[in-house]
């Protein structure tokens, strides 16, 4: 009875072991087909990681970096490898039947690295927007050719700083002006890949997720990843003593619950700086009857912006020496209340917040440029709207017994100026801001009685 048991049990484990190995060889549908390694083709190179690896071309020149540091290090073969479930998904794409060539040109089904990549090969094809995304995407590419990722706020004060009269005027600069512009400044300074394909070069760069066509950007690693020292910074709450916004620990809000696509790809409008876009979200477009909610909102509702009493401090730095020694006022948090720099866009506002500004008269000397021909045309700080926003700040925070404005309005206690610091002075500038930012000091702009002894 026991060899019969004995037996039956080992007849049982063969069974049970044949029957293990028919379901791990069966077929699973929903699986991709396994990658054939055939790289006579543009797919059969660019999904064989260790083919790529055997093939690549070591980096000559260090990733783009800036101001939120150097950029991560992906090696080139990491940057062009097709794999993963992004690949997956790419393969299932309209952007996928289109085929290599049909975007970056060259050559396919060969095996011959310079073939392949020869003749009029593109690296990225949406940097020619209008000749490889016109097609499918018109209206996009055409109101992009004027959006501010294109860099055409920036591009109109360096063009006015050196004399000239806009971002129109830009091809008129010195072509080696052009150059550190292109490799500094614009790296982050989107074409439609970046945001959607590939990583923005200060992320690194190459293919963020198997070539596959992403409609929503990822908020941390593409949206913040160049918007980081001034927004992801303040945004996540990044800074000691700093919190996230409310916007995200309360209402969980991506950068497109509020920036909308339209935004976005710009309408094909030129506007001369940021805030002139109409596009542009406002406090008020969610908060309706924001005068009437409370006294203090009713006094100062026209007085300056929301963040003057809504912000925390905020990432200032200064005077970069473009492809040098980059910014030599190095990060620090601060807080400055000033001048509008831009009444005829922000109307009705007296004072509101500022952030310094990275220039400086000789930005471009690695460039060849000594000094800006009009170094004074707008001043070393600007009109901001830090993405930190609380209900309760600093500001808004009034101790028991303390008047409303005890946080915020300067006072005379012994001869000692309380809350000066949150506003910006003329003997704040350093001598060679002078002449850019005295319009906006508040010397003169406050009430006299600020500054009696009490």
């Amino acid at each position: 009875m026991k060899k019969q048991h004995f037996y039956f049990t080992v007849f049982m484990s063969f069974l049970t072991l044949l029957l293990v190995i028919a379901i791990g060889c069966a077929k699973d549908d929903s699986e991709p087909d396994p990658i054939v390694e055939n790289f006579a083709s543009c797919e059969g190179c660019h999904t064989s990681y260790a083919h790529l690896q055997e093939v690549y071309t070591p980096d000559t020149a260090a990733p783009a970096g800036g101001c939120g540091g150097e950029a991560p290090h992906y090696e080139p073969y990491d940057r062009v490898y097709m794999g993963g479930d992004g690949y997956t998904t790419y393969k299932e794409s309209g952007h996928y039947q289109i085929g290599c060539v049909g975007c970056h040109n060259g050559t396919d089904n060969t095996d011959d690295k310079v073939l392949a990549h020869s003749g009029n090969f593109i690296r990225h094809p949406s940097v020619f927007a209008e000749e490889k995304c016109a097609s499918c995407h018109q209206d996009i590419v055409d109101n992009f050719a004027t959006s501010l990722h294109r860099g055409t706020g920036q591009k109109r004060k360096v063009t006015m700083r050196s004399g000239l009269n806009g971002p129109e005027d830009f091809d008129q600069l010195p072509a080696h002006q052009i150059e550190g512009y292109n490799a500094n400044c614009a790296t982050c300074h989107a074409s439609c890949g970046d945001c959607h394909i590939v990583r923005p070069p200060i992320g690194g760069g190459g293919l963020s997720r198997g070539h596959d066509f992403i409609k929503t950007p990822d908020m941390v690693s593409i949206c913040v990843t160049c918007h980081v020292s001034r927004g992801g910074h303040a945004y996540l709450g990044v800074a000691s003593g700093t919190q996230p916004d409310v916007h995200l620990t309360q209402m969980d809000y991506k950068c497109i619950d509020c920036h909308s696509a339209d935004e976005l790809h710009g309408d094909g409008q030129v506007v001369e700086q940021r805030y002139a876009y109409e596009k542009l979200p406002k406090c008020q477009d969610c908060h309706s009857d924001l005068k009437s909610k409370n006294t203090y909102h009713s006094m100062h509702m026209d007085d300056f912006n929301c963040q003057v009493c809504h912000s925390q401090d905020y990432n200032n730095c200064g005077s970069c020496h473009i492809h040098g020694e980059g910014a030599r006022i190095p990060s620090y948090l601060g807080f400055k209340i000033a001048g509008n720099p831009i009444p005829d866009i922000k109307t009705g506002f007296d004072l509101t917040l500022v952030r310094r500004t990275l220039a400086a008269p000789d930005n471009w000397d690695k460039y060849n440029v000594p000094e800006y021909a009009d170094f004074d045309a707008f001043p070393t700080y600007n009109y901001t709207s830090p993405h930190n926003i609380l209900r309760w700040t600093g500001r808004t925070l009034i101790g028991n017994e303390k008047a409303c404005y005890d946080n915020c309005h300067i006072r005379n206690d012994g001869g000692v100026l309380v809350n000066k610091e949150l506003y910006l002075f003329q003997e704040d500038l350093l001598d060679w801001e002078q002449g850019a930012s005295a319009g906006i000091t508040v010397d003169g702009k406050l009430p006299e009685s600020w500054f009696e002894k009490k």
